[in-house]
């Protein structure tokens, strides 16, 4: 089954909001076995509409529409769907009554305005919006369901978990799609597509391999669709038994969303170890990276910026010898500066980074994109040099992953 995702607003086009909706519904449908077959943005005009949802007609199962159903007059979705469903509006009581409720719970006055929002075609189902006055709606024509959610990314997330997803489920029968994400860090994607080139080539045909690279990482995904069950979770198991044989050197973890930081924190946890980090190129990015996750009190004790020289020196006791000998740019300064935050903030495990991000040289003779990467460690120290050259975001984004994967392959490897 196919679905085609249509986000309305001039908002959207001229970029003064980022469509997060369509990705949230991509990911609902795909879960239940629907495939989406694309995603459109079009204009508040009525005739725009029109042809869009003409064009789609027949073409996949479901249209998924979101926006245009505020109680302004820019929001035109409902008189839109009255045109192309040859209806009218009609007054829903049970949504009525959940607006008044709704306003008498924040003590607001409800306008005739807001009461306007009961007002739905009269061949739709609604979709109760929990959360807002706009309702969904659920109507076919021909061989297609066009349903229409509010735009407010909370009350479209809520419709569609709690009604949209549930009423598909239970009316239509779909293919089961099973994916398995396999993280690997430390090489780039061409060089691991050279690695599992064979592997690839003799992919079952109702298994597709897509490679998801960012900067230090690639995710692999497999997935899988078929109205088998069982055998679609019996080839992706054995599959991933195959990719472990082949690069289970740099494989760091395999869940579907986990991210290294995710796999960082859970062995940091299981373990009892506690870390602490000592920036100067990446800013605060790994600290950022780290607290992004949940739970994340549990083991990270902190973290420091220290950007500029006198500060590795006054805060983290950097020698100022070792700046002298080396330059502040060095994987010597960057193990003080480990060493420095591991004895401050009183952790088992420290990350350092200093590097000349770029775009201007600065004040250290180092290359343009040469990052030095300090892990301490309960037994010690040990750094790398690395030269990820340019843009200035690409350097800091590769030196922040490549700092978490240091430390978790060290802990794998000797803890």
């Amino acid at each position: 089954m196919k679905a085609t995702i249509i986000t309305i607003g001039d908002e959207i086009l001229i970029g003064q909001i980022t469509d997060t909706n369509s990705g949230y519904i991509a990911k609902s449908l795909d879960k239940i076995g629907i495939q989406v077959h694309e995603m459109v943005s079009i204009s508040d005009e009525k005739s725009h509409i029109l042809e869009t949802f003409s064009k789609v007609q027949d073409q996949v199962d479901f249209v998924i529409i979101t926006g245009g159903l505020g109680p302004t007059k820019d929001d035109l979705t409902k008189l839109t769907f009255c045109d192309y469903f040859e209806d009218i509006l009609i007054k829903n009581q049970q949504v009525e009554n959940h607006i008044v409720a709704l306003f008498e719970k924040l003590n607001f006055r409800v306008s005739q305005v807001n009461l306007d929002q009961a007002l739905v075609p009269s061949k739709c189902v609604v979709l109760q919006n929990d959360y807002g006055t706009a309702p969904g709606m659920w109507m076919q024509k021909g061989k297609t369901v066009f349903v229409s959610l509010p735009g407010v990314p909370y009350e479209m997330k809520a419709i569609v978990a709690s009604h949209l997803i549930p009423k598909i489920v239970k009316e239509f029968k779909r293919p089961y799609v099973l994916h398995k994400t396999i993280l690997t860090y430390g090489q780039g994607e061409s060089i691991v597509a050279e690695r599992i080139e064979s592997f690839e080539d003799n992919l079952p045909s109702f298994i597709k391999l897509a490679y998801l690279p960012s900067p230090g990482r690639v995710r692999l995904r497999l997935t899988a669709r078929g109205l088998d069950e069982n055998l679609l979770l019996k080839t992706t198991n054995e599959l991933v038994l195959q990719l472990q044989e082949l690069i289970g050197d740099i494989i760091v973890g395999f869940e579907e969303e986990e991210s290294i930081e995710v796999v960082l924190g859970k062995i940091l946890t299981q373990k009892g170890f506690t870390l602490a980090t000592a920036e100067s190129c990446t800013g605060g990015k790994i600290s950022e990276t780290i607290t992004s996750i949940s739970g994340s009190s549990d083991y990270f004790r902190g973290g420091v910026v220290t950007y500029a020289t006198d500060t590795k020196v006054a805060l983290l006791g950097v020698n100022e010898a070792t700046i002298e000998a080396f330059s502040v740019v060095s994987k010597e300064v960057a193990e003080e500066m480990a060493l420095g935050v591991k004895k401050v903030l009183k952790s088992d495990f420290a990350i350092a980074t200093t590097g000349n991000a770029g775009p201007a040289k600065g004040e250290a003779p180092a290359d343009l994109g040469t990052v030095c990467i300090a892990i301490a460690t309960p037994n010690g120290v040990f750094s790398e040099a690395f030269n990820f050259g340019q843009p200035r975001q690409k350097v800091i984004d590769r030196a922040v992953n490549k700092g978490l994967e240091l430390l978790l392959k060290e802990i794998l490897k000797n803890y």
